[in-house]
C-alpha cells in the first residue's frame, strides 16, 4: 500500500496554507518531522485554544500570518520565495458559519484560492499544487449513494457551493496556465475529519470534548445523519501521497476522494457521539432538532480511485479513529504536551505500514 515517503519530503520547499487550522497544524508537524522546509501562510487561529498554539507549530516552520482574500498581501508575503510543492488548506471550514456569513465564506474559499493560484503562476521551480476542498463539493440529491470523482459538483448551502466553486477555479487555472508550464494542479476531497486538537465551533468532536470538560451534555442537531468519518492522519496521509504522485507521475489524478475504507459500516452522528462520550466518561448526548438546517442527512464518498491509482486507502476504522482522538484529549487534559502527543500518533501511524 502506498504510504507517506519521508525521503521524498526531506529538503522539499513546501508552501502550506491554513497551517494555523486543525488539519493544517497536523500537516505542518508531520512535514517538519520529515525534514521539509515548510512555509505556512494563514490567518491567526480562529479557535481558543488552538492546536497551532498548543503544539507550538510556529516554532517548527516558517509561519507567516496573512489574509488570502487580499491579493496584494499574498504577493508581498511570498515575494522572492521559491517552492517545490504547495498544499492549499486555508479555508473557512464551518457550515453554520458559512450560512451566517456567506459573502466572507465565498471570499475566503473562492477568491482566496484564485489569489493564491495567481501568485503561484510566477513560481519558477514549482512541481505540483494540491488544493484541498471537501466531500461536500458534490450535488447531493440525498440518494444515499457514495459520490465518485466524476459526479456533478454542486452545493445547496454556501459552504458546499464555495468549495465546489474552488474546484472550478483550480481547474480553470490549471487549464489556462499551469498545464502549459507542466505543473499539475489537482484537488483533494476529504471526508469528515476527527482527531486530537480540534477545538473549532460547531464540530462534533470538539463539542463533545467541551461538554465533557464542562460536565455538560453535548447537543446534536442531526443524530441520524451519516458522514464519511476519517481520522486526521488518514486524511493528511492521503493528501501527502497524492502530492507525491503529482510531482513524480504523469498519470496522477487531478481530483481524488479521501475517505473511509470501502465496505466499512456507515456511522451516524449519534453513533460517533456515543463512542465519544463513552470514551471520555461524559454525560449522554441529547437531541435538539434544527428545522432550518440545510445540512445533508446522508453523505458518503467513494475513495476507490485513490486505492486503484495511488495504492492508498485509510488505515483506521471509525472506532479506532475515535479511540485515538479521545486518547489525545484525555492525555492533553492530564498535562501531556500537545506536540509530543501529535508526534507520537504520527509515529504510530507510520509504523502501521
Amino acid at each position: 500500500m502506498a504510504q507517506v515517503d519521508p525521503g521524498f519530503w526531506a529538503g522539499k520547499r513546501v508552501l502550506l496554507t491554513g497551517h494555523t487550522g486543525f488539519k493544517g497544524a497536523w500537516a505542518a508537524l508531520w512535514l517538519a518531522r520529515m525534514g521539509a522546509r515548510v512555509t505556512g501562510l494563514a490567518l491567526e487561529p480562529d479557535q481558543e485554544p488552538s492546536l497551532f498554539d498548543l503544539a507550538g507549530v510556529d516554532g517548527a516552520i516558517d509561519s507567516r500570518i496573512a489574509d488570502l482574500r487580499d491579493l496584494t498581501v499574498v504577493e508581498a508575503t511570498l515575494a522572492g520565495e521559491a517552492f517545490d510543492l504547495v498544499l492549499h488548506m486555508a479555508a473557512q471550514p464551518i457550515v453554520r458559519t458559512a450560512i451566517a456569513d456567506p459573502v466572507a465564506t465565498f471570499a475566503a474559499n473562492v477568491m482566496g484560492t484564485a489569489h493564491l493560484l495567481q501568485v503561484l503562476r510566477a513560481q519558477p521551480a514549482l512541481q505540483a499544487v494540491l488544493v484541498i476542498t471537501s466531500d461536500k463539493v458534490y450535488a447531493n440529491s440525498e440518494a444515499g449513494r457514495a459520490f465518485q470523482e466524476g459526479d456533478a459538483l454542486g452545493g445547496k448551502d454556501p459552504y458546499s457551493a464555495s468549495k465546489a466553486a474552488a474546484e472550478i477555479v483550480a481547474a480553470s487555472f490549471a487549464r489556462s496556465y499551469f498545464d502549459k508550464a507542466g505543473v499539475p494542479v489537482a484537488t483533494a476531497r476529504g471526508g469528515n475529519v476527527i482527531g486530537g486538537g480540534d477545538f473549532s465551533r460547531d464540530r462534533l468532536v470538539a463539542d463533545i470534548v467541551r461538554a465533557a470538560r464542562g460536565q455538560e451534555q453535548v447537543v446534536l442537531r442531526h443524530p441520524e445523519a451519516t458522514r464519511p468519518w476519517q481520522h486526521v492522519l488518514d486524511c493528511v496521509a492521503g493528501y501527502l501521497v497524492h502530492a507525491q504522485a503529482l510531482a513524480s507521475r504523469s498519470d496522477a489524478p487531478r481530483a481524488l476522494n479521501f475517505g473511509p475504507r470501502a465496505g466499512g459500516p456507515e456511522v451516524t452522528v449519534g453513533e460517533l457521539a456515543t463512542l465519544g462520550v463513552e470514551a471520555l466518561g461524559a454525560r449522554p448526548w441529547r437531541h435538539e432538532p434544527d428545522p432550518n438546517s440545510l445540512e445533508a442527512k446522508s453523505l458518503a464518498i467513494d475513495a476507490t480511485l485513490a486505492k486503484q491509482v495511488l495504492g492508498f486507502e485509510s488505515r483506521l476504522d471509525a472506532p479506532e479513529a475515535v479511540r485515538l482522538t479521545m486518547e489525545w484529549y484525555r492525555r492533553q487534559a492530564n498535562g501531556e504536551a500537545a506536540r509530543a502527543l501529535c508526534l507520537e500518533q504520527i509515529e504510530g501511524y507510520e509504523a502501521r505500514a
